[in-house]
This record gives C-alpha cells, structure tokens and sequence, in this order.
C-alpha cells in the first residue's frame, strides 16, 4: 500500500493574477472567465499520486487560496501556518504582479525560511498582451533559486505539472 502524506500548499500573488482559476482549473478541470475576488481564504483538496524511484505515495494538497491584498489586516499570519509548499503567482500581461513577487517571497521566507517555492507566470496563453519576458522569469528563479512555469488556467497549460511538481517537492519518500 502507498504512503499518504496530507501537505499544505498556499498560493500567493496580487489579486487577479489568476490563483483561483488555477485552482479551478487543477481540481476540478474547469475556467471561469468572470473574476470573483477572493474574500480571506478558500481551501481546496485535491489527491495526486508522486513517485521517487520505486515508492509511490499518494499526496492529499491542501490548497490555501489567500487574498491577494498586501495588508497584514487582510492577510493574517495564520493563513501561512504549517504551509509546507508555495505557489506564487503573476500575471505574464501585468508587468506590476511581477514586480510584486518579491514581497510575496519575503512575507513568506520570514516565517519559512526553507519552504519550497515555485514561481507562475499566468495567463501565457495571452501572448500579444505579455509584458513579463523570460528573461525577467529566469532572472527571477535563478535570484531565488526556484523553479518556474508558465501557465495558463484557461487552456490549463502546464496548471497540473506545476501542481504535480510542488506535490514532488514537498513530499519525502
């Protein structure tokens, strides 16, 4: 029987970057266009299978999804507690999301030190309207030492590998 590991993973990021629909997107395979602001925080499961050589475990995610307004009133540090993965999202056609994934990082790494973190870059499916390079996102990851994905919650490219490759990184077979 494989092991059963329950994690809790945050997503972050200013308000409509897209982490709601990513969500969306990963558990239940759907896209919304019409954008509903998250009030405090909504919580969604979803169970993936991850493999390291020959061990196999199943990894129930916890996925915390916080209100993007930067306010310690809004964003109270419980929200963080126990998370052990991090999902920080921007929006690929707002240069200012990117700019603000710093803050998010450090709001972060002040209570986690060491707490996995992987960079999205959202809603690359909106190509003419980019105004985040790659050279931006791989200066970025290499800053900090992350991965990163681009992806889109709308067509779903890449949500589930990045998902799948957080549950990889949190999880110690």
């Amino acid at each position: 029987m494989a092991r059963r590991f329950i994690k809790k993973v945050c997503m972050l990021g200013d308000p409509g970057v897209g982490k709601t629909s990513l969500i969306r997107r990963f558990v239940y395979d759907e896209f919304e266009d019409e954008y509903l602001e998250t009030i405090g925080t909504k919580i969604t499961r979803k169970e993936v299978t991850v493999k390291k050589g020959n061990e196999e475990a199943l990894v129930v995610l916890m996925i915390w999804d916080i209100v993007g307004h930067k306010s310690p009133k809004a964003v109270p540090a419980s929200y963080y507690a126990g998370a052990e993965g991090v999902l920080v999202v921007c929006d690929l056609t707002r240069k200012e999301t990117y700019e603000e994934l710093d803050y998010w990082v450090d709001l972060l790494t002040a209570m986690h030190e060491n707490i996995p973190i992987i960079f999205l870059g959202n809603k690359v499916d909106l190509k003419e309207s980019r105004q985040i390079t790659d050279e931006m996102m791989q200066k970025l990851a290499i800053s900090r030492d992350r991965k990163y994905f681009y992806t889109s919650a709308k067509s779903g490219e890449s949500v589930e590998m990045a998902f799948h490759e957080m549950a990889q990184m949190i999880t110690s077979l």
